[in-house]
């Protein structure tokens, strides 16, 4: 096996995990959340290594301010509702004569 064959493996291993991290994120928000406030709370407790630490502050998720019109879905309130737009306009049919 080459260097170039090492390399290119590593590439792609890179590129791989991190598409599935964005996928993992994008597609189960909570359930990342749940997640990353685990390994969050793993990582940082006492007796941990200030790095270890330091790692479990950065990836704590932002928590939720408690108020219902801050868009956070503390209170399965996105705030308020935009107002439905009446744009919709008539088909009209024109013959081709």
């Amino acid at each position: 096996m080459s260097s170039f064959q090492v390399f290119e493996t590593l590439i792609v291993g890179i590129v791989v995990l991190a598409s599935a991290y964005v996928a993992f994120r994008k597609l189960l928000p909570k359930t990342s959340t749940r997640v990353m406030a685990g390994v969050s709370a793993s990582l940082n407790h006492e007796g941990r290594a200030g790095v270890l630490r330091a790692i479990g502050r950065k990836v704590q998720p932002a928590s939720a301010s408690g108020s219902c019109g801050d868009g956070c879905g503390s209170c399965n309130s996105c705030g308020p509702a935009p107002a439905a737009r009446n744009d919709a306009q008539p088909l009209t049919f024109k013959s081709r004569q």
